[in-house]
């Protein structure tokens, strides 16, 4: 940004952290010495004589006196009025803007481009329009490439790239080093680059293919880049790990779990408190969730962080697990507890699918775990299927019985689907013909998927299948006795894996199946299903169907028709424009492409000692101008009335105190709207003859403005649209205003609101319960989304808390407010974001056949929230000309008018309820909707 007044190319001068447009005005400082010795000629002092008549005057008092020369303190508030007029006018500017981009010759600006520099985009898109705007004054060509997308370098003029700039956004992937460096031609140019501040691979080579063109200046934001990396499982919990490029402080960050609740609304179903600790790069953290609810979580984000490596979707891994049951002899009618099946349907019923029937009729249905509850011989084509299913990466888990210690199943040769040998037999102890007592657990070991479960002391083993002594026995086994005997043994077959507990499903053999560490061994061990990153060679062949896709910011969207990608290309996961970050799916299977991958680092790149780096953040400019020339007037009227007092003109220096205090101190008018004044029964008659819309007073003067202008330009849209004729808008204070006057409250929300009375809440819920509508306004749409860690966001979740509010929902389709005056799918406001929530539907409200929308019941919907800021919007003047801008030209224009739509639609919706899902309308809508 140049200096306000500055010619192109023209740089001004500079005295510390002042800046002058004009500083050759600054030469008539030099004639104040001349001004002050005309100033002490005027007056011209006084010819003394001696004149004896004069002994005749003495004692006599003249009214008007003239001092014989001027006193120096009025001479130097002269001198000081003529410097402030010289400075004033040379037009000095606090913090100016240097011209960076000023110079000659092509100019390139290089932007990273990808989910790094998301959340600090905004500050990277003005600073590219301020270099491009910079170049346009010196007359330079300039490009700009994108090195998370990188296009051949094409120099241009800066107005040319101006328009393209505006479209550009961060992409859910980072820059690719290999196409920058085939992009950029062989011209010679300047490179100004706008670093992401995090090391990614090649971008050494990348600045050094740009310095073989000419020199290269760095750009970098200091605030660190944090990132979530995708969900581990880990002692039972899901594992969440946040990081950040560059050591800091400590602070304080929130993993949010999203998903949907059992009505089917996306909602925040957990939330981890991580926090880095001093100089730490690295919060880790567990969250613990029922399998019930871990199933439904669909990704976790990072609260208040607008990027997609802050997002971590989920797929399969999270989902409720299918196990088939499978049992080798009959359940004995009336003796339930001792069936083999009984304590794992206990322990498996709550958090899994159960399977049940026929080896080879589940084994079709691809089940993540088949549990074999002594189980001993299977037939060939039965063993042979198994083992296919567990190549492919399924979990055998076998219980040992009568049947299998009886049998020779991997006696002299390890069965593929055994993990050890075993021995002919059993060993049974604790009997009347056994040595010893019943052996108790020992602690599980760190390779153990066990590790952290506290053993109860009263789980006992009185019998069991033991295991032939093997170099790879120790390895294999990941639960034992006290005695060092193996408990639980397990190996890895082809993607899967085979589990032998060495002990009866039942109680028979111990008294694990008795307790709550059974439960949790099993969930373990179905967890550990989740299918781990696919190798190359396992996804090869196949196709994928993305049906999510994630943008640079983390917003989640449906991928519509995007092609399918190859399971080889969705192994490896190279992220770009051929495969973006989302969720995949073949068959019935999900898989999760974060961009933030496993094992990503973040680190700041070390940049060497001859690139020039500084900041993207600068002091705001002051123009100072014009309080050098306010405090010239200043100084000439306190001159004016030094000089009357001097010369007896003016009565009193109380009274020149006065006048000059008066004048020194402007008037401050304070607008006095017609809703200040105290409530009284005029009010209320108004509020109820007419039709009257209401907003709370938030105590911020300049938004108690924007609202009551907002609500009067909706209002007058009714007027002239609808039979609806509203009345003035009301202000209302929520301690001492009666709330049930008004359909509608606008409620704007901003940080700074002190929270309600508990009486005020009783009245707010008596309203909502009655029938009336809040509409909720955060006003951030352009920086959050809803539910987003934003300060009015936060300040949203404060003030509603104590609200009587139902469960919500974002805008359905089918929803009344989209068709209750105008048709609709879109509300903005000065923002455009769909992020709109409204009470969700009943659980029965279903389609009826031949009818488009679902049939709801007649309630109005009693909160409305977003952030579009649609008081803005709708605020008019007195003459009915718009306020404040949206968007720009004819497409601005168009958002403001859909803004007006959904102020017409709201309140025609609170004035009649559901009416318009009434069947006698559906034909006159079909006929609008063209169909």
């Amino acid at each position: 940004m140049v200096v306000a007044g500055l010619e192109p190319g023209d740089r001004g001068m500079m005295l510390g952290p002042i800046g002058f447009a004009a500083p050759w005005l600054l030469w008539a400082l030099a004639v104040l010495p001349v001004l002050w010795l005309i100033l002490r000629a005027v007056p011209p002092a006084p010819i003394r004589r001696r004149f004896p008549g004069v002994a005749l005057l003495l004692g006599l008092k003249d009214d008007d006196t003239v001092t014989d020369r001027t006193p120096w303190w009025l001479l130097l508030l002269r001198m000081l009025a003529a410097a402030a007029v010289i400075v004033g006018l040379a037009g000095p500017v606090l913090n100016p803007e240097t011209d960076r981009g000023a110079g000659t010759g092509p100019m390139l600006i290089v932007m990273d481009g990808g989910w790094t520099g998301a959340q600090d985009w905004a500050l990277r898109s003005e600073q590219a329009a301020q270099l491009l705007m910079d170049a346009g004054r010196s007359g330079r060509p300039v490009a700009v490439l994108r090195l998370s997308d990188p296009q051949p370098v094409q120099f241009q003029t800066a107005q040319a790239w101006r328009g393209r700039l505006t479209g550009m956004g961060p992409l859910p992937w980072e820059p690719d080093a290999e196409r920058a460096i085939a992009a950029l031609g062989g011209d010679t140019f300047e490179t100004l680059w706008l670093s992401d501040g995090v090391a990614w691979p090649g971008q050494a080579d990348v600045l050094a293919a740009l310095e073989d063109h000419g020199p290269v200046s760095v750009y970098e934001s200091w605030r660190a880049v944090i990132g979530l990396r995708p969900a581990q499982f880990a002692d039972g919990g899901i594992a969440l790990t946040a990081l950040r490029s560059a050591p800091g402080p400590a602070r304080d960050v929130t993993v949010a779990a999203h998903g949907r609740d059992p009505n089917g609304v996306q909602r925040v179903l957990a939330r981890l408190p991580l926090r880095f600790e001093d100089g730490a790069e690295q919060a880790s953290g567990t969250l613990i969730l029922p399998a019930e609810m871990r199933a439904r979580v669909t990704r976790f984000e990072l609260e208040g962080v607008r990027s997609a490596g802050a997002v971590a979707l989920t797929d399969d891994s999270l989902r409720r697990r299918e196990v088939a049951l499978i049992a080798g002899r009959d359940d004995r009618e009336g003796l339930e507890l001792l069936a083999p099946l009984h304590y794992l349907t206990q322990a498996l019923g709550p958090s899994a699918d159960l399977l049940t029937g026929p080896l080879m009729d589940v084994i079709p249905a691809n089940p993540d775990v088949i549990v074999l509850a002594d189980v001993a011989t299977l037939a060939e084509g039965e063993e042979q299927a198994v083992l296919d299913w567990v190549e492919q990466g399924g979990i055998l888990v076998r219980f040992a019985g009568p049947r299998l210690a009886a049998s020779k199943v991997s006696r002299d040769n390890e069965d593929p689907l055994m993990p050890v040998r075993l021995r002919t037999g059993g060993r049974t102890v604790g009997g009347a013909m056994s040595w010893g007592e019943p052996k108790t657990l020992a602690p599980f070991a760190e390779n153990s998927p066990f590790y952290g479960l506290p053993i109860p002391a009263d789980v006992q083993v009185s019998a069991q299948v033991m295991a032939q002594p093997d170099p790879t026995l120790a390895d294999r086994v990941i639960a034992q006795l006290s005695d060092g005997t193996p408990l639980v043994t397990r190996k890895k077959v082809g993607q899967g894996q085979a589990v032998l507990f060495h002990v009866t499903a039942n109680a028979e053999w111990s008294s694990l199946p008795l307790s709550g560490l059974f439960v949790q061994m099993l969930e373990r061990l179905s967890v550990s299903s989740a299918m781990a990153q696919p190798e190359v060679g396992d996804l090869a062949g196949t196709v994928w169907k993305p049906l999510q896709v994630m943008d640079g910011f983390g917003r989640v969207a449906d991928a519509g028709n995007l092609p399918g990608v190859d399971g080889a290309e969705l192994a490896q996961a190279r992220l770009g424009p051929d495969l973006r970050p989302g969720v995949y799916q073949n068959d019935d299977r999900r898989l999760a492409v974060n961009a933030m991958a496993a094992d990503r680092e973040l680190r700041a790149f070390d940049w060497p000692a001859r690139i020039p780096v500084t900041g993207m953040a600068r002091a705001d400019e002051m123009p100072l101008g014009g309080y050098l020339l306010a405090a010239a007037i200043v100084l000439l009227l306190a001159d004016v009335l030094a000089s009357l007092a001097l010369s007896g003109r003016l009565i009193g220096a109380r009274a020149a105190a006065l006048v000059l205090m008066a004048l020194l101190i402007p008037a401050q008018p304070h607008p006095a709207y017609a809703q200040d004044r105290p409530v009284d029964d005029t009010r209320a008659i108004t509020a109820t003859h007419e039709v009257v819309l209401a907003y709370v007073k938030t105590g911020d003067a300049e938004q108690d403005r924007i609202s009551q202008a907002g609500l009067m330009g909706l209002s007058d849209v009714l007027f002239f649209r609808t039979t609806v004729e509203p009345d003035a808008p009301i202000g209302v204070d929520l301690e001492r205003d009666e709330l049930g006057f008004f359909p509608v409250i606008y409620w704007p929300i901003t940080a700074a609101q002190t929270m309600p009375s508990d009486a005020a809440y009783a009245r707010l819920n008596r309203y909502l319960r009655s029938g009336g509508m809040i509409l909720f306004d955060t006003r951030d749409a352009d920086i959050a989304r809803y539910g987003a860690s934003s300060p009015n966001g936060r300040k949203l979740r404060q003030l509603a808390a104590p609200l009587d509010i139902p469960p919500l929902e974002p805008v359905p389709q089918d929803h009344v407010v989209t068709r209750a005056f105008y048709l609709l799918q879109d509300f903005p406001g000065r923002f455009n974001s769909r992020d709109v929530w409204v009470e969700a539907a009943p659980p029965g409200a279903e389609k009826v056949d031949g009818m488009p929308f679902r049939n709801l019941n007649d309630g109005v919907t009693p909160v409305v929230i977003g952030g579009n800021d649609w008081a803005a919007a709708w605020a008019t003047d007195e003459r009915g000309n718009p306020l404040y801008p949206v968007g720009r030209g004819y497409t601005g224009e168009r958002q403001r008018e859909l803004a007006y739509r959904f102020g017409v639609n709201l309140v025609m919706h609170v004035l009649t309820g559901n009416y318009k899902s009434d069947q006698v309308h559906v034909p006159a809508l079909l006929d609008r909707l063209g169909q």
